[in-house]
């Protein structure tokens, strides 16, 4: 039998909500599989829903970058310690630096390995002299290029003083749309509701075959702990599927802007005023800290004594 942790009980407690006894009998009915242990939850009813895996924040900057031609975009985070770390202007000038070096490398390249821009070492290495300077701890954590061909555009977007970045790539059937101010304002708009509403996918049809059986498994556990006969559940089921598909994929949310209309519906009004095509073709999405885990809380730690009988 796998040894649960107190820091695995809290951190599917985080992401679940759920009481602390319930998270550790999941954990353990899974063996101390974190995905797994979230599944049980909520076949339980145990949790409404759980929180993607990155809902515990750290510091740090998202920074983003768009080529001239506008058809690449590249996006970064860059961690540090604390949020006051966050603000010095030494740690802003290294993610922007780090931004210039992910624009101009190939896609997928290991930038810590790359030359720093007007110094005579890596960005690792200047990474590290940074860490020394300032008394903490510095990580390029992740990079993301998102590309569209012509005629077309990659829009960034900088949500709550660089916590939130957004990239979107969008096709036009007309270059002469690139320049109309009602395109410009559309493809702002929309990058805000990837900031804001964390779409997980672009539409039904993008979604993977393994996430929807998963999230249909949940639904029939639920439904059948409702008591809900095997007959009906499936049309039940399908029912919920297309209502979650309006929460995760981007195109089938409701505009916070007009919410009256899906971003499909806004984006089918614009083809219609422009006289050409539009389609979204890719975005990305980061949060500063996602799925980094903080240090645990006096709080959390109290209640796991009180849970285990020491107070």
């Amino acid at each position: 039998m796998a040894q649960i942790s107190m820091q695995q009980v809290k951190e599917l407690r985080d992401r679940t909500q759920a009481g602390l006894n319930d998270c550790r009998g999941a954990l353990t009915e899974a063996e101390g599989d974190l995905e797994k242990a979230v599944e049980i939850i909520l076949k339980k009813g145990l949790a409404k829903s759980a929180k993607r895996a990155g809902a515990v924040a750290t510091e740090g900057e998202v920074v983003t970058k768009v080529t001239q031609d506008a058809l690449s975009g590249v996006m970064a985070e860059i961690n540090i310690q604390t949020d006051f770390a966050a603000r010095n202007d030494d740690f802003r000038s290294f993610a922007r630096a780090v931004i210039d070096v992910a624009l101009g490398a190939d896609t997928g390249a290991d930038i810590g390995a790359l030359p720093y821009p007007g110094g005579s070492g890596t960005v690792e290495e200047t990474r590290a002299a940074l860490v020394g300077r300032l008394g903490e701890n510095i990580t390029v954590r992740r990079w993301q290029r998102v590309t569209v061909s012509a005629p077309g555009l990659v829009h960034s977007y900088i949500h709550m003083g660089g916590k939130i970045g957004a990239l979107l790539g969008v096709k036009v059937g007309d270059k002469a749309a690139l320049s109309r101010p009602e395109f410009s304002k559309f493809v702002d708009d929309v990058a805000m509701q990837i900031a804001a509403m964390s779409p997980l996918y672009l539409d039904g049809g993008d979604v993977p075959a393994t996430d929807r059986a998963k999230q249909a498994d949940i639904f029939d556990a639920q439904l059948k702990d409702e008591g809900k006969p095997d007959a009906a559940r499936p049309k039940i089921i399908e029912g919920k599927l297309n209502k979650w598909f309006t929460d995760v994929c981007l195109l089938r949310q409701a505009s916070v802007l007009e919410s009256d209309k899906s971003i499909d519906q806004v984006r089918k009004d614009l083809e219609k005023t422009l006289g050409t095509s539009v389609t979204l073709a890719s975005f990305a999405r980061y949060q500063c800290g996602e799925g980094v885990a903080l240090e645990e809380k006096a709080d959390f730690a109290d209640e796991a004594r009180r849970m285990a009988g020491l107070s």
